[in-house]
């Protein structure tokens, strides 16, 4: 069985801080490219980072670039999501996702196509940011 789990979001202030957390289970985590997407109310899907399990390349979305950061633990199948100086505007359902086979660059090239494909999806986690 695969799971995606995600944890960690809440209710934070503007410019606070919250860790994501990812665990996963049911694949063979290191072969897989894992991402972070959000959705936000009346809004389209967005990519916001990914991380490849295999050599550590990241991507980051433009609007999250510098505040947030991606990580992996292989040895805890766990993918984690660092955001700092959070704003209103992060509020949004937090998704943890994994492909396999592809570059972080690659994933980042094909949402800009507006393809957000996935093989495994979390069920998410709602970040609130308040002003």
């Amino acid at each position: 069985e695969v799971q995606l789990v995600e944890s960690g979001g809440g209710l934070v202030q503007a410019g606070g801080s919250l860790r994501l957390s990812c665990t996963a289970s049911g694949f063979t985590f290191d072969d897989y490219t894992m991402g972070w997407f959000r959705q936000a109310p009346g809004k389209e899907r967005e990519g916001v980072s990914y991380i490849s399990n295999k050599n550590g390349s990241t991507y980051y979305a433009d609007s999250v670039k510098g505040r947030f950061t991606i990580s992996s633990d292989n040895a805890k199948n766990t993918v984690y999501l660092q955001m700092n100086s959070l704003k209103p505007e992060d509020t949004a359902v937090y998704y943890c996702a994994a492909e396999r086979d592809i570059t972080p660059l690659a994933m980042g090239v094909m949402g800009l196509m507006g393809y957000y494909g996935m093989d495994y999806w979390g069920k998410g986690t709602l970040v609130t940011v308040s002003s």
